[in-house]
Order: C-alpha cells, then structure tokens, then sequence
C-alpha cells in the first residue's frame, strides 16, 4: 500500500469554472443512478471535495505549498 499521510478536512472557498462542476456533477448523477422514485440522491459537495482532495494528494500539493513562490 501506498505511503498513507494523515489529512485534515479544511473548509474552504475555491474558485472552479462552471464547466468543472457540472462534469463533476453530471458524473456523480451517472455513478449514483436514480432512486426508485426516479430521483438522484447525491451529496454534491461532498463530491466536489472528494475530487478536488483527490486531485491535490495525487499532484503534490504538499511540494506546491511549501514552495514558497507559491504562496505570494
């Protein structure tokens, strides 16, 4: 198994364009399905954290925030 790092769940605003969350949105709908009353019962912004954390331990956000640069 890969090197587990202990996370913390950090609450806050980000700025995603609008074509960003509908992908994410509309793969959620596939993924989940609908219920049997026809309805999709999907946590949206818990996916749209889910994919965004996933993308920042996956290109090393942990490098890019300790550059200094980066956080001017």
């Amino acid at each position: 198994m890969a090197d587990q790092k202990e996370t913390l769940v950090v609450h806050a605003n980000v700025e995603i364009t609008a074509a960003s969350l509908q992908a994410i949105v509309e793969n959620a709908k596939k993924i989940t399905g609908r219920d049997s009353k026809g309805i999709y019962r999907v946590d949206t912004a818990d996916k749209v954290s889910q994919v965004i954390s996933r993308f920042l331990l996956e290109n090393d956000f942990e490098n890019y925030a300790r550059d200094i640069q980066n956080c001017l």
